[in-house]
């Protein structure tokens, strides 16, 4: 009964929203991590990326997991009305540059049109107040393959060109997640 118990608890904080995150009108940290996109790996800068247009910068706990395969392939499936509402995504999690090629690569998630970041440390996800988890030892992946790091809670921010949060979406269902992501962008044009 504990085991079933922690395990509600545990996925239930995978999903809540992320309570001191950063909120509406404050300033996104700017940031520079190694990313992947269609399995190549490229330096991706946030006030780069701003200077084109709203970014959404989702933080997602791992690559090959449930939950992460499920937002991946979403943001994939919509990255072309992204792009019309003038916006770029990025992912960002705990995982490796070389796990995040393989994410970015595989056509059952990114597809190769979804970037992925590295933020081994989770300095980044912690500069936007995010809670970064200690990883379990012994975890795998949906391939079966050791989860070796930390996790940052699921959240995803809208950012607005000038550098400012126009919204936070957390504890909201992955693919509710991309959706609301969607309409906020859709709503800044």
């Amino acid at each position: 009964m504990k085991k079933i118990l922690f395990g509600v608890l545990g996925s239930a904080a995978m999903i809540l929203p992320a309570l001191g995150a950063l909120t509406a009108g404050d300033t996104a940290p700017l940031f520079e991590a190694r990313a992947s996109l269609a399995g190549e790996a490229f330096d991706f800068s946030l006030t780069g990326a701003l200077e084109q247009g709203p970014v959404v910068v989702y933080f997602y706990p791992s690559a090959f997991t449930q939950g992460c395969n499920i937002q991946a392939h979403e943001f994939a499936e919509n990255m072309e009305q992204f792009q019309a509402a003038g916006a770029s995504v990025i992912g960002v999690s705990l995982d490796s540059i070389e796990r995040l090629n393989d994410f970015s690569a595989d056509p059952n998630y990114c597809a190769g049109k979804l970037a992925v970041a590295s933020d081994t440390t989770g300095e980044i996800a912690r500069s936007y107040d995010l809670n970064v988890r200690e990883g379990r030892p012994g975890a795998t992946d949906t391939r079966g393959v050791e989860i070796d790091h930390g996790f940052a809670e699921r959240t995803t921010f809208i950012v607005t060109g000038d550098g400012e949060i126009a919204e936070t979406i957390g504890g909201v269902s992955p693919i509710e997640n991309v959706q609301q992501s969607l309409e906020s962008v859709q709503r800044l044009q």
